[in-house]
């Protein structure tokens, strides 16, 4: 594992344990060059993922997409980055337990605002006002009561 500090590739690990989403290792190493402790994170590979969008393209999946969507949908509201990071991987185990190659991105949004609507009422509303694309204040509000109406 190459030093982020000094770039040498030759480390050792100091402490090994599960990450708390039990899905991945946390590794403690120590560059034996310059002496500096970095940690690394070690992660089963999963088969690659393609996701399909509107326009029928396809590229890969990319975590950081949703990460980003989500993080400003969640931006300025009551939630800790830790609640994100949970957020997350659950939305990434759905999409790798649905075991396709291939999944539509309307497929992924969907999980996302499923998962959203029980992380932050606020944020949900966000994340569907642009993922739905609303034309106008009615089809906003046809979404809200939606959610009203499922409490």
């Amino acid at each position: 594992m190459k030093c982020p500090y000094c770039g040498i590739d030759n480390s050792r690990v100091i402490d090994s344990r599960p990450a708390d989403d039990n899905n991945s290792i946390r590794r403690r190493r120590q560059c034996d060059e310059c002496g500096k402790r970095f940690t690394t994170y070690e992660k089963v590979e999963t088969i690659p993922l393609t996701v399909i969008k509107k326009d029928k393209t396809r590229e890969a999946y990319d975590r950081s997409k949703i990460e980003t969507g989500i993080m400003s949908s969640c931006h300025k509201r009551p939630v800790s980055v830790e609640q994100i990071e949970k957020t997350i991987d659950a939305i990434e185990n759905e999409i790798f337990n649905l075991e396709q190659k291939e999944v539509e991105s309307s497929q992924i949004g969907e999980i996302v605002m499923d998962k959203l609507k029980d992380l932050e009422e606020v944020a949900y509303v966000r994340f569907a006002s642009v993922y739905r694309e609303f034309k106008d204040v009615s089809t906003f509000m046809d979404e809200l009561k939606k959610m009203l109406d499922s409490k």
